[in-house]
């Protein structure tokens, strides 16, 4: 899928609008766990229904009332943070979105991927009931059980990552795309993540597509749906200065002869684009005069993969 690119000289002077309209903004966001009147209390687990009045992190998009929205929390030296967020829908068996951040809590590498030896080893979800969703290790009948959130997305503690591995995080994967293919967009972001001379902090919104006429089947007797598309909304913050970006990918086999940066470049969108795909509102909770800019077009040269 092609899309325009703005000249470079109109990239330039939507930088410079950027830099004067996030000034007041940027003492706002750290990268703490702040919350500006949300209906989740710090463990509340999970809210459905009426979930308008969700946290104001910046990582989450908007989310549909009567799904789920579940926030998984852990302790990073003493303090308790989020992990990450999903917003799962029961009727797909399947998130809408995931949302988490790379910040300096949470960059760091200091665990293994938990263990394949260990059962069950995708366990039903603690903040939804028993008698609600998948249960533990759902058979996928031959697709992978792709994470969402990465196990290499959250190696900051042991809990931290044992958590991505909840059936909720889970979605069916065609097995070479989620080995080969995903996986180099996955690292990129990690990449990009982690490095504190990139981003003072990176906010993330990924998923598969649920929708009737975005799915491709239905497995696990019927129940999840298998994504047709899969998305990444990147939002990162350095010293003030927003950029961010869009991926959108077909779910299929792309063999394994690629090249990492091409495949950046063949899949980016702004997040406005992203938007119109996927029918979700992401970082609705920017001031609107800075979403506006920075949603507007997909600033490659600020990701390096121009």
């Amino acid at each position: 899928m092609q899309y325009p690119h703005l000249h470079s000289t109109i990239r330039h002077i939507s930088a410079l609008m950027i830099v004067l309209a996030l000034g007041f903004f940027a003492s706002c966001d750290d990268g703490d766990d702040y919350y500006l009147g949300s209906t989740n209390a710090p463990n509340s687990g999970s809210t459905s229904g009426d979930i308008s009045g969700a946290s104001h992190r910046l990582e989450l998009p908007l989310p549909l009332a009567g799904n789920d929205l579940l926030e998984h929390r852990t302790k990073v030296g003493g303090r308790d943070i989020v992990n990450y967020t999903i917003e799962y829908d029961r009727a797909a068996y399947h998130s809408r979105w995931v949302a988490f951040r790379f910040d300096a809590q949470t960059r760091a590498k200091a665990v293994s991927r938990k263990d394949y030896s260990i059962r069950p080893q995708y366990p039903h979800d603690p903040l939804l009931p028993q008698s609600v969703g998948l249960e533990n290790d759902a058979r996928f009948n031959g697709y992978d059980h792709g994470h969402l959130v990465a196990s290499a997305d959250r190696l900051f503690s042991r809990e931290g990552n044992d958590q991505t591995f909840y059936i909720t995080n889970m979605s069916p994967m065609n097995g070479n795309f989620n080995q080969k293919y995903w996986v180099t967009l996955e690292q990129f972001v990690q990449d990009k993540g982690r490095d504190a001379s990139f981003a003072d902090t990176l906010y993330v919104a990924k998923g598969g597509t649920i929708a009737d006429n975005m799915i491709s089947g239905r497995v696990s007797s019927g129940r999840i749906v298998v994504p047709k598309y899969y998305y990444m909304a990147l939002l990162k913050v350095k010293n003030g200065v927003y950029s961010a970006l869009g991926l959108w990918v077909e779910h299929k086999d792309y063999g394994t002869s690629y090249a990492p940066r091409s495949i950046l470049r063949s899949h980016a969108v702004s997040i406005d684009q992203l938007e119109t795909l996927t029918g979700i509102n992401f970082f609705h909770n920017l001031p609107d005069r800075v979403e506006n800019v920075v949603e507007s077009e997909a600033f490659l040269s600020a990701w390096g993969i121009s």
